[in-house]
This record gives structure tokens, sequence and C-alpha cells, in this order.
């Protein structure tokens, strides 16, 4: 049996469904370590790390150069070894300039000495947790939320942990591949994040269409009582957190509430496989797989690269470009954040770059709600978004939150199927950042 969900799409054609056989059938190939890598400071939600290094420093690979902000925050680290030239402010994916640690590298790749493989046994629950903080772990799938925040605001209301290997956003197939190519780190990552929440059971969530994982991974789980694979229907967005513990759980997160709410932690594979690599190796995140593909480059393929690298590096490795590029994406179609260059490095939560050629731009000049009503059978959170739009579009802030426009998980469905391509997406967004700013002014004002 296939879990799935209510609502969402199926991108992609009959031919190439999720059009990801550019590089779903491409093996991970490892990118030559860049002459110069730039790290910013800011990798992940929350509190940007604060540098621990300045201008000529020599570094190893592996060394921590910033450190946690707070809490809510994770350290970086070097991804080569070599010499700090720079700690300025450099172009970044959010499209702001956000400081950053510039390394030169010697091409040596000198480990630093606190890469050495952790007694996992030996060590207490809180002593784990830490090191997965000090590995810099992060969501892997791209939200960037520290795994250590999750995993201890999670011990205690979780009793299931879900590996998220939908990998449901088109063109994407980095994860598709680690799956086929190193499932051993990811089930071992999985162990070791089910000893330390302590919970009952766990699944590994991966679409059909990655049918040719499920040999491999069923034979690394035989006979483990507590984590099982669970087959999903493909279907976007199977691999949005609410929809996956619907999905594979039957429960549902409360509206404003959070997956822990619902008894659940939810983790990226490659996520998992950071952890397993975190205890064995004693390495924290210096790499990423990244799919770099779209209609615009020329050899679409599945790169490893060091963290820092110039995503110019790594479209010049797929060949270049078949033509000038008329968008380009950090993330997936649906999700991806836009970009104006690719002079800008990968970070830990990059797990794609697009570029699509001028024919495929379906914008129109000005998009008219028809009122079809197509938005409302596809939206995987059960919203009302041809009302939502209406609201938006008139700035009626009460009429947004009436129509619940906080749920939005800004996974574009409506956007896709919505004849008038509207950019409902982007309302959204900015009417949930208003709605939130009009809720702090209100709860500022109701201090005074």
């Amino acid at each position: 049996m296939a879990y799935t969900f209510r609502g969402g799409i199926h991108p992609g054609t009959k031919n190439d469904p999720g059009f990801k056989s550019a590089t779903n059938k491409k093996p991970i190939e490892v990118l030559k370590a860049p002459d110069k890598v730039v790290l910013p400071v800011s990798m992940h939600i929350g509190a940007p790390a604060k540098p621990l290094v300045k201008k000529g420093d020599i570094v190893d690979m592996g060394q921590m150069i910033a450190e946690a902000g707070g809490f809510v925050s994770a350290p970086v680290h070097a991804s080569v070894s070599g010499k700090v030239v720079d700690v300025i402010p450099m172009l970044h994916q959010n499209g702001s300039k956000v400081l950053s640690i510039v390394i030169e590298n010697d091409h040596e790749d000198r480990l630093h000495e606190s890469v050495k493989p952790k007694d996992f046994e030996s060590m207490s629950n809180d002593e784990r947790i830490q090191a997965i903080w000090d590995a810099g772990i992060v969501g892997h799938g791209g939200a960037t939320f520290p795994t250590h925040v999750k995993i201890k605001s999670g011990i205690g209301k979780c009793d299931t942990i879900l590996i998220n290997g939908a990998e449901c956003e088109p063109y994407i197939t980095s994860d598709h591949r680690l799956l086929l190519e190193r499932p051993e780190e990811i089930v071992e990552g999985v162990r070791y994040l089910v000893k330390i929440m302590g919970v009952k059971q766990a699944f590994i969530g991966i679409e059909l269409n990655k049918e040719d994982t499920f040999a491999k991974i069923e034979q690394l789980l035989a006979g483990d009582p507590v984590i099982k694979l669970a087959p999903l229907e493909c279907r976007y967005p199977q691999g949005a957190e609410k929809q996956l513990i619907n999905a594979v759980t039957g429960r549902e997160v409360p509206s404003g509430k959070l997956p822990a709410d619902a008894g659940c932690a939810v983790f990226n594979v490659d996520t998992a496989g950071a952890v397993y690599r975190c205890f064995a190796k004693g390495m924290p995140v210096i790499r990423r797989v990244v799919t770099v593909s779209g209609s615009a480059v020329n050899e679409p393929k599945n790169l490893e690269v060091r963290t820092g690298t110039c995503v110019t590096e790594l479209i010049d490795a797929c060949g270049g470009f078949k033509s000038a590029p008329n968008k380009l994406l950090a993330g997936g179609p649906m999700m991806g954040v836009a970009q104006f260059t690719t002079d800008v490095p990968v970070l830990k939560g990059t797990n794609a770059f697009l570029a699509f050629c001028e024919d495929e731009d379906k914008r129109v000049a000005h998009p008219t709600c028809i009122r079809c009503g197509r938005c409302v059978g596809v939206c995987p959170m059960h919203l009302t978004p041809v009302y939502m739009n209406m609201f938006a579009a008139k700035n009626d802030l009460e009429g947004c939150e009436e129509y619940d426009v906080l749920d939005c998980i800004e996974c574009g469905s409506c956007a896709y199927v919505c004849p008038a391509r509207i950019p409902l997406v982007q309302q959204f967004r900015v009417a949930k950042m208003r709605v939130q700013e009009k809720r702090k002014a209100a709860a500022a004002a109701a201090q005074k």
C-alpha cells in the first residue's frame, strides 16, 4: 500500500513525471574543490553564526570557523583547508549581502583535529545532541532548521520519526541518488536519531518513482522492529511535513502548531546522513549533493560539492548554458528562490540549482481570476486560495486571517493549476508577512 494525502498536483508529463529524467539515472559526481569558498554565517534559520576567525588565519577542513549565535542557530565549518582572505558581506542566495568567511583553498584537505569518530554508545544524550549542534547539522531539505533544536524540543513529545525521502519537487534528484548510492549512511543515521529521541517507530517515506531504492532499503531494515519503509504515492507536495505526517500516520498537525504537537519529528534523508557522518566519521556539514538541471543547462548532473562553492562552478561542470537563461532558481521550480546571478555560494540547504530558457516563461501581463476553483481542489491544506487572493489583493488583512492565510505552506500547487497565471504564492507570502506584522504591532501596543 502506498500512502498519500488529499489534494496536491502531479507536475511533469506522462513520459517524464516530475521532469526528473534528465538526472535521476545519473550517479553523483564529486566536483573538485574550488580555489576559493565563500561561507556565509547565515546558512540556517535562526540567529547568524559568530565568526571565530579573522583575515589571515590558517584553517583546516572541518574546523569550526563560526559558532552558533544562539540556541536556534548553527555553527559554520571550513569546507577546505587554507587561508582566510576576508570576512566581509558577500552576496547570498536570499538576494542580500551577508557576512561571509572567504577561504583561499590550499588544496591539501588537511583535516582539523576535531574531525574524528565519536563513541556514540558511551555518550550521554545531552552529549549526542551537542555533537549534532557542533556539527552544524540543519534541515537539508531546504528549510535549514537547526536539527538539534528539533530533536531537543521533540524528546518526550514525539513517538514517531519520519524520514522525508519523497523529493516531490520537480527536477530535483539529489535525495534519490543518495538513497540509491549511500543508503547505509541514511539508515544508520535514522538509527542514531531513534536512539536519541527514544521514539517507538520510524518510517522512511519514499515515493514510488524511486522504487529502485526500495530493495536495498528493505534489506538494510530487515529485522528492525522500529524502522519501516513507507512507500508514498507520487504527488506534490508529498514531502511537506504536514502532508507527510498525515499520509503516513493519519495524524493532523493542528493549525499554528508544529509536527511535534502531532507526536512526530520529520527529517530529510540527507539530514539523517549528516547525523551518521557526525558520529561515525566526526565530520561536520561541509558538503552537499546538488542537482543542476533545467532546460538551459547543457548537461544536467548531480554534483557533490563543498559548501561555499560558487554556483558558477557547478554550471561550468555541467557544460555551461545552452543559451542565456531566462530564470535561475536555487531549489525547485515550486518553492525555490529566484536568483539574478550564479555568483552565489552553495549553502547547507542547497539541494538544486535550476536554469530555464525563455520559451518556458508562462507569465502574463495582467492576470485576472476567473473563479474556476481549481486552486481550491488542489490545496493540500484544504484552504480556499480564490478568496485568499481576493482579500490579499485588496490588502484586507482581516479577510486574509478569516480564510487562514497563515496556514498556507506556499507550496505553489494553486499557482501551478491557475489558468490565469496569477502569482498566488507571492501574493500570499506578502499577506502572511503583513498579518504577522499586524499581530506583532497589536501585541506590542497591548503591553504599553
